[in-house]
């Protein structure tokens, strides 16, 4: 009996899947209702209806929270099935619904200020998450470059830059709210060029 408390006691308790969805809800309304400096673990705990011992259990920071109330688990998955200009269109596509969702345009500032404040925080918020997008991406167009559906020399660090941090900033930055004209507009510069043919 005692080797089975010890061992109960090492594992810690079982986590509540509807505690973590009621702190991650009402983060994102929080953000919407008060942008990310008004956004505060006493004001998440009292929106959530829990304690702030079962937010600081599950999440070390504020920016922690924030981060997994906006940003999707990312997985690596194949999509070498899709061409290469389909693939790169619908990152286009899913960057820009990404950031220009409400609680994530309130969210960006915050966590890429916090992120510049800790080489920690940096990468277990951006860099970690942006690896596993990247990997994808560079071995996807390593293999397009064999197949001659793409130039050789195109860099995935730098065209995962133009996709970002265009939808960031139209988005944060010069509130554009017509996601789909942005997207197509992206998909076009990024897949033909500015210069003529």
């Amino acid at each position: 009996m005692s080797g089975q408390r010890q061992m109960q006691h090492k594992l810690g308790p079982q986590r509540n899947p509807a505690i973590d969805e009621a702190v991650l809800n009402a983060t994102r309304e929080l953000l919407v209702e008060n942008g990310y400096a008004g956004t505060s673990i006493d004001a998440i705990a009292t929106r959530a209806g829990v304690g702030r011992p079962a937010i600081y259990r599950r999440w070390p920071s504020k920016a922690h929270i924030v981060h997994d109330a906006v940003y999707p688990v990312t997985e690596s998955e194949s999509v070498s099935d899709l061409a290469i200009g389909d693939e790169i269109r619908r990152l286009i596509f899913g960057a820009v619904a990404l950031f220009g969702d409400a609680a994530t345009r309130e969210a960006v500032p915050g966590l890429m200020s916090e992120g510049r404040s800790s080489e920690e925080l940096r990468r277990a918020l951006i860099s970690d998450q942006l690896e596993v997008i990247r990997e994808e991406l560079g071995r996807r167009m390593a293999q397009a470059v064999e197949a001659g559906e793409l130039r050789d020399g195109v860099d995935p660090d730098t065209l995962l830059d133009v996709i970002a941090g265009a939808a960031i900033f139209a988005q944060s930055v010069r509130d554009l709210q017509d996601q789909e004209r942005l997207a197509a507009s992206l998909a076009e510069i990024v897949l033909n060029g500015v210069l003529p043919r």
